[in-house]
């Protein structure tokens, strides 16, 4: 794999050979595959080998990669594939969450990992507002948030300055933001393509921008979580510096564990605590994250749906509506739903709308009329493949 020599440059100086070393010596090794449990959906995880994720509850790395694609509790949202850097976010909220039910925006929410794990740990009564300025994104972040369910949780598809227009408060907001996608070279190898210095510099600017945005929405004494999948300091702490500069910002630290092996700054003379996940050193892909609290005196933000003034996505269905009744599939029956065929019901399952399950889990709904029972699914969410593999179970 070549990485772009401007990069190695740059890396190489800011890390140190020691730790340089290590992680160039990451891409000789498989990228772990992690998982994140539905706490209310999934009791355990029975797949052979799993290993907890120290820093999220419910986060497990999986011995190998199973074929998720053919597991009908992934579609019925039981849990989420996500990378488990990414999950550092699960004891950032359990350390400085208030505890009482708040409003919080996701700001750049796509594909929803971030989003679906803050819905599972927010007080309960509170608000999620997960947004995505990109309409195909946001359709995916729509699909995700949808097989997570919260019924507290709502997609939007707007720009940070519309948020900012609308005057909404939130007492927290993550801002994942656009980044060079440097701690992802290793999994993503199409990133590095895309990487030069010029598209660095602009997109420091452009998280700058956003932050600016998302701080005008911050009610004092709220919370910015800033974070980034890579690793060049122009737009980790370098941008750090410039909030605790130009905003009436604190950066908070968060008690972590040295068996973690996470990573502090790495820009000479600054000392904020910043929280760097490298791989070759720690257990997932690249990760960069900062907890910053707003000055003023403390104003908790009021619960409410998002503002007539943002464009919210409506989800096809819901999986929570106890008046559709349910449907049993058997496993090669959930693999048809899930690829869009009509399948045939019991003879005694209920006409009309019903929502089908797989191990007592909802996958979505479909029309009986009998003889058949035409199929509800999203086209855009179907499984494209025709194969059936036999099935392992993952959670349970």
């Amino acid at each position: 794999m070549q990485l772009p020599a401007d990069f190695l440059r740059q890396t190489r100086a800011m890390m140190g050979e020691e730790r340089f070393r290590r992680y160039l010596g990451a891409f000789s090794e498989e990228p772990p595959v992690s998982l994140r449990l539905h706490p209310q959906k999934a009791s355990r995880i029975v797949a052979p080998g799993a290993q907890p994720v120290p820093w999220c509850h419910g986060g497990y790395y999986m011995a190998q990669r199973p074929n998720f694609t053919f597991d009908p509790l992934l579609h019925a949202g039981c849990y989420y594939v996500q990378e488990a850097a990414s999950m550092f976010l699960d004891e950032v909220l359990r350390q400085h969450l208030p505890d009482r039910p708040v409003a919080m925006l996701d700001m750049c929410a796509a594909p929803g990992g971030k989003s679906t794990l803050a819905s599972s740990r927010l007080p309960e009564g509170s608000v999620l507002l997960a947004n995505e300025p990109v309409r195909q994104r946001a359709s995916i972040l729509l699909e995700n948030i949808t097989k997570w369910g919260s019924a507290d949780t709502y997609v939007t598809c707007n720009y940070p300055r519309d948020y900012r227009k609308a005057r909404m408060r939130f007492d927290v907001i993550l801002c994942d933001v656009p980044c060079s996608g440097e701690g992802m070279f290793r999994k993503d190898p199409q990133t590095i393509g895309e990487w030069s210095l010029q598209h660095v510099e602009r997109l420091q600017q452009l998280q700058r921008d956003i932050v600016s945005d998302a701080w005008q929405c911050l009610a004092d004494g709220g919370l910015l979580v800033y974070s980034t999948c890579t690793f060049n300091t122009r737009e980790n702490e370098e941008n750090v510096a410039w909030m605790l500069g130009h905003l009436d910002a604190e950066a908070l630290h968060v008690e972590t564990q040295a068996g973690w092996d996470i990573t502090g700054s790495l820009l000479e003379g600054f000392t904020a605590p910043v929280y760097r996940f490298i791989p070759g050193i720690s257990r997932g892909e690249g990760l960069f994250m900062c907890v910053l609290r707003k000055g003023g005196t403390p104003k908790a933000a009021k619960i409410a749906p998002p503002s007539a003034a943002l464009h919210v996505l409506t989800p096809p269905f819901t999986l929570s509506d106890p008046a559709v009744p349910d449907v049993e599939l058997s496993y090669q029956q959930a693999i048809a739903y899930l690829r869009g065929e009509t399948v045939t019901l019991p003879s005694d399952a209920p006409r009309g709308i019903v929502c089908t399950t797989f191990a007592g889990r909802r996958l979505g709904l479909a029309k009986n009329i009998g003889t058949r029972a035409n199929n509800h699914y999203p086209k855009e969410w179907r499984i494209r493949s025709t194969h059936v593999p036999d099935y392992a179970p993952i959670v349970e």
